[in-house]
């Protein structure tokens, strides 16, 4: 079936074919792609569109020893079907398969591990001025997207870069924007003249007899300004003025095309960036008409496209989060919605929709996104910044600085807290109870269910002040009826008894607490919901002592630093309770199901009662 596809087992089995050649395997790759995520979802949108651009890498460069850095990963799929794991690729994303992700640890090919946005080009530069100063005469590319441009990170490393003279080659993958025609012969004409070798060698040879004068300097700058004029539709002249040697943009599903420019910039010397155009979910029809749609598609039928529509037990978190948002500012014209580009997956597009001159999505821009939401508050907004858990971690100066220290009302709401399943080690959000409990002025609350999502973002809205932070985890809630209720508020600070007992109190924060209860009930031990871990319950806590041998607590965050931190620093020193805990282990928790990866940590109703029943033996 992949009669192409087939006899590649590295890169090197590619770098010997014609251009007619590649462009068949490109096809097989994309056939194969499709084949393997119908059924086992996964990224493929942009992974479709990156394909000529990957296999023309590998086909010109001598991977691994010249190094490939992609930004996320989300377009790498046709890279790891190319380095030796293409049947490793159909199960991807699974527990003890391929990781989502380029991972260092699996493959020699992948020279950087990734999964944020906007990592590309720093880490790049790295690894090009470390073969530098080694005396390696290794290649490095960085591939980066229009989207993950946006971010700071990737800005810094550009400006970083154009000022050094690594030899880096930065691949724009721009899916968002197509090659103008009344255009298109004038940058085909630029493309030849500016990586025709002749021309480079001239100009070289004129750039060491100038020196780095301030004549040199000059003639850069007009050339600079000469050259914007020409590449502006493009935006060239912003990477020009940055230090980069600017090519394109070149038509980045061109195979033939892109494997001659890339011949022709590879030997090139200094920081320079190519810009291919190319189309986010490309030789897959139903991709290529919704592609956002299809950035992760779920199952699908490969041959007519229909996919399969989820069947979810109950609304999802997100769901939850998007109406209330509605709702409260409905309320009050004072709420706004904040959003690093994640909208639709944090269930803000409820908002622009109803709301749309109160909802700002800002890119790919999560420390803007906080400081923007903290001007927002200073000047008398309330706004609701929705970030995922992980990425929050990228806005942790920003959460501290400008808006705790300034104690502003920003209600920040982490999406997607705790293990989050197939995305994996990159994105779970199990590292924010610790981070941010040690900030003050913070509250830092975790809902059980929907109810309690509902009535803790009533309650930020309502509180006195200073940032409040509520997390949730990624998918359906409990299938508690929510929708309808009015809004009750939640005292800050105060937990409650889920289920009474004896012996054991099980403490627990957020979602876990459904699967402590069923632990508890059939050993007959004691439950209370913490809600919040700052500022902690003491009153609760005191009682709990004077009432129980033993305790456990139970979190979908690090055992250190969390809520086992927290009741144990609390009760240090005392010798009249025992406490133990359950929690995220001290290591990075890798690719499986949800459940799967709970299990793992011992956060199901099974590994609950089995601690339970080890603290019983103690106490």
């Amino acid at each position: 079936m992949y009669e192409n596809l087939g006899n590649i087992s590295s890169p090197q089995d590619i770098r010997g074919l014609s251009a007619d050649e590649l462009k068949a395997l490109c096809a097989d790759i994309r056939k194969y792609m499709v084949e393997c995520c119908a059924v086992n979802p996964g990224h493929l949108g942009s992974s479709l569109g990156a394909v000529e651009i990957i296999t023309a890498l590998h086909s010109v460069y001598n991977t691994p020893e010249d190094k490939i850095v992609f930004d996320v990963g989300h377009q790498a799929y046709a890279h790891k079907i190319l380095t030796g794991r293409r049947e490793a690729f159909r199960d991807n994303r699974k527990k003890g398969g391929l990781s989502g992700f380029p991972k260092m640890s699996e493959s020699p090919y992948d020279a950087f591990g990734v999964g944020h946005a906007s990592t590309s080009v720093s880490a790049a530069l790295g690894l090009a001025e470390a073969a530098r100063l080694s005396g390696s005469k290794e290649k490095v590319v960085a591939v980066i997207g229009d989207g993950a441009l946006t971010g700071g990170l990737a800005l810094e490393g550009l400006n970083n870069a154009g000022s050094s003279k690594a030899d880096l080659l930065v691949i724009l993958n721009d899916n968002n924007h197509s090659i103008d025609d009344a255009t298109g012969g004038l940058h085909n004409y630029l493309l030849k003249v500016t990586t025709d070798p002749r021309y480079n060698r001239f100009k070289r040879k004129i750039w060491n007899f100038l020196g780095d004068s301030r004549f040199r300097r000059w003639i850069q700058k007009k050339t600079v300004d000469a050259k914007s004029n020409i590449v502006r539709q493009s935006g060239g002249a912003l990477f020009e003025a940055l230090g980069f040697r600017y090519f394109g943009p070149v038509d980045g599903n061109d195979i033939g095309a892109l494997t001659d420019i890339l011949r022709k910039v590879k030997d090139l010397k200094g920081p320079r960036l190519l810009h291919c155009i190319t189309v986010k979910g490309k030789g897959y029809a139903p991709a290529e008409a919704d592609p956002t749609v299809w950035h992760a598609p779920g199952r699908f039928d490969p041959e007519t496209g229909e996919r399969q529509k989820p069947q979810y037990k109950a609304d999802r978190y997100q769901d939850v989060f998007g109406q209330t948002l509605v709702d409260l500012a409905a309320e009050d014209k004072r709420v706004v919605g904040i959003t690093p580009a994640m909208a639709s997956g944090c269930g803000m597009t409820a908002l622009e929709k109803a709301f749309p001159d109160r909802f700002f999505d800002v890119g790919i821009e999560e420390e803007h996104a906080v400081t923007f939401s903290a001007g927002l508050a200073a000047g008398g907004m309330r706004p609701f910044c929705n970030i995922y858990s992980s990425f929050s971690q990228r806005a942790y100066d920003e959460i501290i600085h400008d808006v705790a220290m300034q104690n502003l009302p920003v209600v920040l709401c982490f999406d997607r807290a705790g293990l989050v399943g197939e995305d994996g080690v990159t994105h779970h959000g199990y590292f924010d109870l610790a981070a941010y409990r040690s900030i003050p002025n913070v509250t830092l609350a975790a809902p059980r269910n929907e109810i309690q999502l509902k009535h803790l973002m009533y309650s930020a809205l309502h509180s006195e002040g200073g940032p409040y932070i509520i997390r949730y985890p990624r998918g359906c809630g409990e299938g508690v009826s929510w929708r309808g209720l009015p809004f009750e508020s939640i005292p800050t600070g105060k937990g409650e008894m889920l289920l009474d007992g004896s012996d054991i109190a099980v403490l627990t924060l957020g979602p876990v607490a459904r699967a402590a209860v069923e632990a508890a009930s059939d050993s007959g031990k004691a439950v209370f919901d913490m809600r919040f871990l700052r500022p902690l319950d003491e009153d609760l806590l005191e009682k709990i002592a004077r009432r129980f041998k033993g305790i456990l607590t139970v979190e979908d965050g690090t055992l250190k630093g969390g809520l086992f931190g927290a009741v144990s620093e609390y009760f240090s020193g005392r010798k009249d309770v025992i406490i133990r805990g359950i929690g995220i282990p001290d290591r990075f928790i890798d690719t499986g199901t949800q459940a799967e990866q709970r299990h793992d940590c011992g956060l199901d109703r099974d590994g609950i009662l089995a601690a339970i029943r080890e603290l019983q033996k103690i106490i």
